[in-house]
């Protein structure tokens, strides 16, 4: 029995839920990464014995599992009152939004594209998702199409994410690790063993994380747009 079909106990003697111990667990994640969130610390914050939260959850990654359905209805909720769109304006504005709940929730990078979401809003998300395709292709098709878009977007998160939590961890910002790594990187640059990567470094352009998000999916969206048609 999973934690969405086992019924909640009564709240007594004081008022307890999921709802609650899920806002907790939240908060903790919020504030310290997963590495926060344990039964005992989301006791401490509702002030309750870790014997009670064990009566809603049987173990931490429920927990997480009800954490990331809880995220799942933030995304839904920004979708609602979207005019209808297609596949493409469905999983685009999927990703995007996606992203967004990570930079607002960094630990949800950890866990996307782990556990299959199986909470209402994760299975309301897929149902959606899905269901844009329409007649356009046969079922496997579609998921290999939904499969491969968010195989962009979750590899793009976390590892934006990461970037995010390494400028946390050292205080030194993206450009300033390149500085600091500017006369290591150029010396063996000069050597000319590296023609392709000196390239990249002296001639690529430069673009923040949102743009390149954003070109990357477009890029993804439009090769499964072509293998469609």
């Amino acid at each position: 029995m999973t934690v969405w079909d086992r019924p909640e106990p009564p709240h007594r003697p004081a008022p307890l839920d999921r709802e609650g111990i899920v806002s907790a667990a939240l908060a903790l994640a919020d504030e310290g990464g997963l590495d926060a969130v344990s039964v005992r610390k989301v006791a401490a914050r509702l002030d309750a014995g870790p014997m009670r939260l064990y009566r809603f959850i049987s173990t931490k990654e429920e927990l997480f599992d009800l954490m990331v359905d809880a995220v799942q209805a933030e995304i839904l909720a920004e979708g609602e009152g979207d005019p209808a769109g297609d596949w493409r304006d469905v999983l685009s504005a999927l990703a995007h939004r996606t992203r967004c709940a990570a930079l607002r929730h960094p630990w949800l990078a950890d866990l996307l594209g782990g556990r299959p979401a199986l909470g209402p809003n994760g299975l309301a998300v897929a149902e959606a998702t899905l269901a844009s395709f329409g007649e356009r292709a046969d079922i496997d098709t579609v998921m290999r199409a939904v499969e491969t878009v968010s195989s962009y977007y979750i590899g793009a998160i976390r590892r934006e994410i990461a970037n995010l939590r390494a400028e946390r961890t050292t205080g030194l910002s993206k450009e300033d690790r390149q500085r600091a790594s500017g006369p290591y990187l150029t010396k063996v640059l000069a050597t000319g063993r590296y023609p392709a990567l000196a390239k990249a470094v002296h001639d690529g352009a430069h673009v923040d994380a949102e743009t390149a998000f954003a070109t990357g999916l477009d890029w993804v969206l439009d090769g499964v747009s072509a293998k469609l048609d």
